[in-house]
């Protein structure tokens, strides 16, 4: 049994289904009442790293696993997954000659990909810690990074690349999260990372990832045009209202989602536990800069708004695509939509789990304005039955 962040990982690690505070921060007068909330595994954080689209989509496979009915939840391992993704972005940065992105960013659709390839472990087996109890990837990405500016700086050379750089490389992969693993014993059986994501039940085919900018065409696929798409990954391009449709069908229906976001905006605030759009932005002062990777709660933004609901802004496809269009919509932070909620007023809200620890009111939770998400979603990953009739129809799914 292993202390992590502040709660207890164990085999028989039980879900949480959020209940706790229907507020959320101390002296809100939002009251937020459940229309439906979904088992999630607990809390983590990512401490100092990039690796949020990580510890969303594994959380979202361990939801998706309890809801495909294990015996027993599963906590995996998010840094079996980063180091494995690490080893192909590599390869890759290598192929594209340095001209593509290489960093501590992902998409969601990595997580299958690795698991494709090289299957998956438990957190137990694997927690990706070495001698502190947070992670910080800081100097092995600097270093990871100087391996791979040599390498491109040597293309077009006489000698060529040798494989040398695949030692050096995982030796630093070794000694930042852990040496691989091979082959290990869990609840009595041998597994490999192979055998062991095939004993999961998942089927990495039936999950998909839908976006909404109109720079592609409505209801076909398209590529996500972000630097941290590495592998090319596509998604299915739907009108926005459908996009909402899709994740509110989900919610009801049983399936969790994933949801890439830009966290960036006024309105979005972990430690008060709530993302908005208020109709008046300068009402949100704003104090310090938010961390470059995304990775804790950033500046301290305090309004009225986050703690009496406000009018917020009418979001349209048309100010959706211009935010996307003038980069004031980025690709920011990975999260794990659980559950739906409206407050007093009837209006709709998505409960998210974090990867930012348990310091806020909401135990690492935060509520997530319709409006919200309509303007600032990047994309979601689902189970493709979490696509309703309609749009399935639309996208000949």
């Amino acid at each position: 049994m292993k202390a992590v962040f502040g709660y207890i990982l164990s085999v028989g690690i039980a879900t949480t289904n959020f209940y706790a505070q229907t507020t959320n921060v101390e002296g809100s007068s939002y009251q937020f009442k459940k229309v439906v909330s979904l088992d999630a595994t607990p809390v983590q954080s990512q401490g100092q790293t990039g690796t949020c689209w990580s510890f969303s989509a594994t959380s979202f496979f361990e939801s998706e696993i309890q809801r495909l009915g294990a015996k027993q939840p599963v906590v995996l391992s998010e840094m079996y997954v980063v180091r494995k993704a690490y080893e192909m972005k590599a390869e890759k940065f290598i192929r594209m000659d340095g001209k593509i992105n290489f960093g501590e960013g992902g998409a969601f659709h990595d997580v299958p990909l690795v698991i494709e390839k090289f299957g998956i472990v438990p957190y137990e087996v694997y927690t990706g810690l070495k001698s502190s109890k947070s992670y910080n990837h800081g100097e092995m990405f600097e270093q990871l990074n100087l391996v791979m500016t040599d390498i491109v700086s040597r293309i077009g050379s006489t000698e060529g690349i040798t494989d040398e750089w695949k030692r050096k490389f995982n030796q630093m992969l070794d000694f930042g999260i852990g040496k691989d693993v091979v082959s290990f014993e869990y609840n009595g059986k041998q597994y490999t990372p192979k055998s062991y994501a095939a004993s999961l039940g998942l089927d990495m085919k039936n999950y998909v990832s839908l976006t909404s900018f109109t720079n592609h065409p409505v209801y076909s696929q398209c590529m996500l045009e972000i630097p941290d798409n590495w592998a090319w990954g596509s998604s299915y391009n739907v009108a926005m209202d459908d996009l909402v449709e899709v994740a509110v069908w989900a919610l009801n229906n049983g399936f969790t989602i994933a949801w890439g976001a830009d966290v960036s905006e006024k309105g979005f605030s972990f430690s008060n536990g709530l993302a908005i759009v208020p109709a008046d932005p300068s009402m949100i002062e704003v104090n310090g800069k938010d961390d470059k990777r995304f990775n804790d709660a950033g500046a301290q933004r305090t309004s009225n708004a986050f703690f009496e609901p406000m009018k917020e802004l009418n979001i349209t496809q048309e100010l959706r695509q211009a935010a996307y269009d003038n980069k004031t919509t980025t690709d920011d932070h990975g999260m794990h939509i659980v559950g739906l909620y409206k407050d007093q007023n009837g209006t709709r809200y998505f409960l998210v789990k974090n990867s930012w620890g348990t310091g806020n009111l909401p135990q690492g939770y935060l509520y997530v304005s319709e409006n919200y998400f309509k303007y600032k979603t990047i994309n979601i990953y689902l189970h493709k039955d979490g696509i309703p009739s309609g749009v399935k129809n639309k996208l000949k799914l």
